[in-house]
C-alpha cells in the first residue's frame, strides 16, 4: 500500500505540475501576469513557497489538484476584488478571446502531449507485449455471467461487432463497451453470434465479472493448494497435469471446475502425468465441492506472448495510436456510466480506486503506463463543459467569440460557484463509493 501511495502521489504530482505549466507558458507568452503557481491547494497556508519575480511558487497542503493564479481571471480562488475596474494590459481579461482560449486549453493540451511522449518512450524502450487472440487454439474459458450471455467454454472469439481483436487483452473491455453488438465466435467450426444486451452488461457490472468472461482455456496443471486441500492430502503435487476424471478424459481446468462440484461427497479417481509418467489417485470430494487445488495460471507456458518492437520513427506514430485508442476507450466507458440501466455508475471510484491501479511493487514500466492513461483521463475530464473546469471557461469564451459579448463578472462568479459545488458533490460521491466498497462491501 505504501508503494502504491508513493506512485500515486508521484504520478499525480507530475501530471498536475505539467497541466498547470500548460496554462502558465501561454499566459507568459501573451504577457499575462501569473501571481501564483501551486502544486496542491494552499488554503490559509502553504507547506513551501518562494517568490521568483512576479510569481509565487509553492506546494499547498490540500492534495486535491493544483492551480495557477492568472491575474484578471475568475478562477477557483474566487478573487474578484479588482475585476470591476478597467482591465490592465497585463490581465487575462484584457487579452483577445483567441489568446484567452489558448491559455485556457493549454493544460488539457499538455495532458495529451504528456501522455503521447510517455507512450513514445514506452514503445521505444519495451515494445508492446501481447497475447495474439488467434493463438488461443483451445478457445476461451468463461464464467457463469458469460454463459448466461450465450458464450461457451472452448469458443474462439472472431470479432466483436466490426472489431477484430489482435490481442486477447482487448476482448473483455471491448465486450463491455459494445452494447447492442454481437460477439461472433467459432464454436466447433460453426460461426455463432452472442448478443451483447443491456441486461448482460448490467449482470457483468453487478457481479464484477468482466475479467472472468474471457479467459484463455488452459490444461489443468497443479500450481498450488489451499490450507486444507484434499487433493494435496491424497498425494497430488505441484506440476501434476490432470488428464482424466473417473476414467473420462478431461484436459482443461474449466472441465474439472464444472464436473467436480456435482460429485460432492463421492469418491473420485483422477489420472495425471507426473514427470512424463501416468498415474492415478483417489480422493473424496468435500461437501462444498472443492478439492483445494489451484491451476498454475501461467498463460505463457501454453501460449506465446509476443513482443512488437518499435523503432524511433514507429514509436512516434505508435504514440498517437495509443493516445487515440485510450481516449476513445475512456469516452466509451464514460458513456457506459451514464447508461443507468447498466448501473455502471456504482463502479465509479475516487482516489483509492486510482491508487489501486498502480502496482503493489515498484515497477517503472507499469508506473509510466498508468500515469500516461491517467494524463489522458485528466485531460478529458478537464475539458468537459462544467463551470470551474477548463471546459467551462472555454464555453464562455467560445460564446463570446460567436456573439461578440463578454459575460459579466457576476455571471462568471456564479458559474464558478455552481461548478465548484458540483465538482465537490462528484468528489464526495466517487470517494464515498470507495469507502462503501472498502468497509461495507458495497
Amino acid at each position: 500500500m505504501l508503494i502504491q501511495i508513493a506512485q500515486f502521489i508521484l504520478g499525480l504530482s507530475i501530471l498536475i505540475v505539467l497541466h498547470e505549466f500548460g496554462h502558465y507558458l501561454p499566459a507568459k507568452w501573451f504577457d499575462v501576469r501569473v501571481s501564483k503557481f501551486y502544486l496542491f491547494f494552499d488554503y490559509k497556508f502553504s507547506l513551501l513557497k518562494k517568490q521568483i519575480g512576479e510569481t509565487e511558487w509553492g506546494i499547498g497542503w490540500i492534495p486535491l489538484g493544483g492551480y495557477v493564479k492568472i491575474e484578471g481571471m475568475v478562477d477557483e480562488s474566487m478573487d474578484t476584488e479588482n475585476l470591476s475596474d478597467e482591465p490592465e494590459e497585463w490581465e487575462f481579461r484584457a487579452k483577445p478571446a483567441w489568446q484567452r482560449l489558448i491559455i485556457l486549453t493549454g493544460g488539457v493540451i499538455m495532458n495529451f502531449i504528456t501522455a503521447y511522449f510517455i507512450y513514445v518512450f514506452l514503445l521505444m524502450s519495451y515494445g508492446k507485449d501481447y497475447l495474439p487472440n488467434d493463438s488461443l487454439i483451445y478457445g476461451i474459458w468463461t464464467n457463469e455471467t458469460g454463459k448466461d450471455m450465450g458464450l461457451a467454454d472452448g469458443d474462439k472469439i472472431l470479432r466483436i461487432g466490426d472489431f477484430v481483436p489482435e490481442s486477447y487483452s482487448e476482448t473483455a473491455m471491448e465486450i463491455l463497451l459494445s452494447e447492442g453488438e454481437d460477439i461472433v465466435v467459432d464454436r466447433n467450426g460453426e460461426e455463432v453470434r452472442v448478443p451483447i444486451t443491456t441486461a448482460a452488461l448490467a449482470d457483468i457490472v453487478a457481479n464484477k465479472s468482466l475479467m472472468g468472461i474471457i479467459r484463455p482455456r488452459m490444461p489443468y496443471v497443479v500450481g498450488g493448494f489451499t490450507e486444507e486441500s484434499v487433493g494435496q492430502a491424497a498425494g497430488m503435487q505441484a506440476g501434476d497435469s490432470l488428464i482424466a476424471l473417473n476414467g473420462q478424459m478431461l484436459v482443461f481446468f474449466d472441465e474439472y471446475v464444472n464436473a467436480i462440484p456435482d460429485l460432492a461427497g463421492e469418491e473420485i479417481e483422477l489420472a495425471y502425468y507426473r514427470e512424463g509418467k501416468a498415474d492415478t489417485l483417489s480422493l473424496t470430494v468435500p461437501e462444498d465441492g472443492k478439492i483445494g487445488v489451484y491451476n498454475t495460471g501461467e498463460v505463457f507456458k501454453y501460449y506465446e506472448i509476443k513482443n512488437k518492437p518499435y523503432t524511433f520513427a514507429q514509436a512516434l506514430g505508435g504514440g498517437f495510436d495509443e493516445v487515440a485508442n485510450k481516449l476513445s476507450g475512456y469516452i466509451r466507458q464514460f458513456k457506459l456510466i451514464f447508461n443507468f440501466e447498466t448501473k455502471a455508475y456504482k463502479e465509479v471510484g475516487g482516489f483509492l480506486m486510482i491508487l489501486q491501479q498502480y502496482d503493489s511493487s515498484w515497477n517503472w514500466r507499469g508506473f509510466w503506463e498508468f500515469t500516461a492513461f491517467l494524463s489522458i483521463m485528466l485531460g478529458f475530464l478537464n475539458i468537459l463543459p462544467i463551470p470551474a473546469l477548463d471546459g467551462g471557461h472555454v464555453v464562455f469564451t467560445l460564446v463570446e467569440m460567436v456573439t461578440g459579448k463578454k459575460p459579466s463578472i457576476k455571471v462568471l462568479e456564479y458559474a464558478q460557484m455552481i461548478g465548484f459545488f458540483l465538482l465537490l458533490a462528484l468528489l464526495i460521491f466517487a470517494n464515498g463509493q470507495d469507502i462503501l466498497r472498502t468497509f461495507f462491501g458495497g
